[in-house]
């Protein structure tokens, strides 16, 4: 009797164990082997990537299978020439770099368009007068390299002005930090809502010894500009993909990172701290500020967070090639069975993956973002 009861507790044990797994919406059965994927980060840690933090740190890749190494991206990487030369399987970049890469020969494909509103921005000082993108004719404009400065420079040819130009524009190569501007070396300079902008706001004045304001600056952002484009988006190569256990993988790695995006969502501080963790050189003052800010750019997701909208993609692409950033119109740039695969996945285990009731937070700004 001893030993029937021992099999039979052990049989139920084993039935639970198999339900606890068919109930996290899986892919892969309890008894597969782990697949060891890498993620290439745009920049350095921050809660910019947030959503992949938290899915690494809540045991969310694990849940689905997955052993993933997080790389940071930095000032010299290329997420995009990163994952085409195998380094990675999956990166994360604005689509018009993606687009760019794709224009050149690339084989990239976006799977999971996470970011749907867009947080560029030109800032310039209020007693500067310029409050317009035109108004930058014969200015000094800082920007970033690397694909970062498509959305300004489509923005400027809108208006007239040839980037390339100086007697129209004078271009300055803008660190990724607000010194130029703060030192009032350029005239306008590149702000994201979630980072530059709060570095702006967390110094002092040093004419009033208070921290800057709001009311001191003109934020010119690009979506009022009218050339606003898609950022961060998860891609792999389409060679990578054609394998259909690839498929299953990178369905797999998009459903447990948009879940991770939700955690951040619904838990402001606790998934602030995740990346406080992660060994960011930015304070928590100004990682908070971030995490609502890109919270911001996520939710809500009427399409379901990580479906590319075709509206969207398409003015991106119009824009991007109408400004010369691509030479064609793309073909074949994304795909959206693997995300609505991995909402699937999410909906089993009642993940909120629409945000419709998303407000976000109020955060105070706080000195060097301490």
């Amino acid at each position: 009797m001893r030993s029937r009861w021992s099999i039979g507790a052990a049989l139920a044990v084993m039935a639970v164990a198999a339900l606890t797994f068919v109930s996290l919406g899986s892919a892969k059965p309890a008894s597969a082997k782990v697949d060891k994927v890498t993620l290439q980060l745009k920049w350095v840690a921050q809660a910019q990537f947030a959503g992949y933090y938290a899915a690494a740190a809540k045991g969310y890749y694990k849940q689905f299978g997955l052993d993933v190494t997080i790389k940071p991206g930095g000032p010299d990487i290329t997420p995009e020439q990163v994952v085409a030369s195998g380094q990675a399987e999956f990166g994360i970049d604005w689509l018009p770099s993606l687009l760019a890469t794709r224009d050149k020969g690339g084989d990239i494909v976006n799977i999971a368009q996470v970011f749907r509103r867009s947080g560029m921005t030109e800032l310039t000082w209020k007693d500067s007068g310029i409050t317009t993108v035109a108004q930058m004719k014969g200015k000094k404009v800082g920007v970033w390299c690397c694909g970062n400065e498509n959305e300004l420079f489509a923005a400027l040819v809108k208006n007239g002005l040839n980037p390339k130009k100086a007697s129209d524009v004078k271009i300055i190569n803008q660190p990724f930090d607000m010194n130029l501007f703060l030192q009032r070396k350029v005239d306008a300079a590149a702000a994201m809502t979630y980072n530059e902008l709060a570095q702006v706001l967390e110094t002092k004045n040093p004419k009033t010894g208070k921290l800057y304001t709001l009311a001191d600056l003109n934020v010119i952002t690009m979506e009022k500009a009218g050339t606003a484009m898609l950022e961060d988006g998860i891609f792999a190569t389409g060679d990578w993909l054609k394998d259909p256990n690839n498929v299953d993988i990178a369905k797999r790695f998009v459903a447990a990172s948009l879940k991770g995006w939700a955690y951040c969502r619904d838990n402001l501080a606790a998934c602030t701290a995740i990346v406080l963790k992660n060994g960011t050189l930015l304070g928590k003052g100004h990682q908070t500020w971030q995490m609502n800010e890109i919270n911001k750019l996520v939710w809500p997701s009427p399409g379901g967070v990580g479906v590319m909208d075709p509206a969207a993609f398409t003015r991106t692409a119009k824009i991007a090639q109408q400004f010369k950033v691509i030479t064609k119109a793309p073909q074949g740039a994304y795909r959206t069975d693997i995300a609505k695969g991995a909402l699937a996945l999410l909906k089993k285990q009642g993940v909120n993956v629409v945000g419709a009731g998303y407000k976000p937070a109020v955060v105070k700004v706080t000195p060097g973002g301490k």
